[in-house]
């Protein structure tokens, strides 16, 4: 992957990470925080637990908008969506905070 592909995730992941939608009672953080929600290595967010409707939601609203960049950075560089999805998913898990939960091979686990 090119340097510049890189650089775009990098703000992506950083800039998404704090965001909260005016929208949920809940924000990104203070669902990351509770255990409700972790970063999958496919780029996107993921239930740790069977969650409120209001949780589901705010998954699927993230999603949606990270699905959205992927394409946009995927049809700029000429790369594989894919692509773009796993080296996103290397840099959430990197930057989440300590506390928080990931997923890996054996399932949800604190970082």
């Amino acid at each position: 992957m090119t340097f510049r592909i890189v650089v775009t995730l990098a703000a992506f992941v950083v800039l998404s990470a704090g965001s909260a939608l005016p929208a949920f009672a809940l924000s990104l953080e203070e669902a990351k925080a509770k255990g409700l929600v972790g970063e999958k290595p496919s780029g996107y967010l993921g239930a740790v637990t069977a969650g409120s409707g209001e949780v589901q939601s705010l998954i699927d609203e993230v999603n949606h908008k990270r699905r959205q960049a992927y394409e946009d950075i995927a049809k700029r560089n000429g790369t594989q969506i894919t692509a773009v999805e796993t080296l996103a998913g290397e840099k959430a898990i990197q930057n989440t905070k300590p506390g928080n939960f990931i997923e890996g091979p054996g399932g949800w686990t604190r970082k």
